[in-house]
């Protein structure tokens, strides 16, 4: 029986297991610079493993800014593991522990190729396109607390 599990890491034990999802994903697949994947960030930030049969399949990472929001980054899936619902299980569960600590809205630059899954997710597109690691991006934000 196949089995998904979307939980928070066990930092810093399970970084190694973040860092191969992500390196398989960005580094190797999109061509994206280990100093531009891993920018220091990591150690302040809480990080989300989805694990496929008890293995590590995918992960995300969620930052949170300095004006209370929070911003949802590295949404990475192994090639072999899409299709799976993995991507929305995870970004599920960001939602759910953002929402839980009551961060009024969540941001994220999504890769333009995977702007409408966000989109179904709620997420609003925000400004122009850019460039970021030499790939095309559009910044999404989504509020969970209404604006008064």
């Amino acid at each position: 029986m196949t089995h998904l599990i979307v939980r928070l890491a066990e930092m810093p034990q399970e970084f190694p297991l973040v860092r191969s999802v992500r390196q398989a994903v960005f580094q190797i697949e999109q061509g994206v610079a280990p100093e531009l994947e891993f920018d220091g960030r990591d150690e302040q930030s809480q990080h989300l493993l989805a694990f496929w049969d008890n293995r590590p399949v995918g992960t995300t990472r969620i930052r949170t800014l300095e004006n209370q929001s929070a911003k949802v980054e590295r949404v990475a899936v192994l090639l072999e593991a899409r299709g799976l619902g993995i991507g929305k299980a995870l970004m599920a569960k960001a939602l759910e522990l953002l929402s839980k600590q009551k961060v009024p809205e969540i941001q994220i630059h999504a890769q333009m190729q995977v702007r409408d899954f966000y989109k179904k997710l709620g997420f609003t597109p925000e400004g122009e396109v850019f460039s970021e690691a030499g790939i095309p991006h559009v910044k999404m934000k989504k509020q969970l607390i209404p604006l008064d």
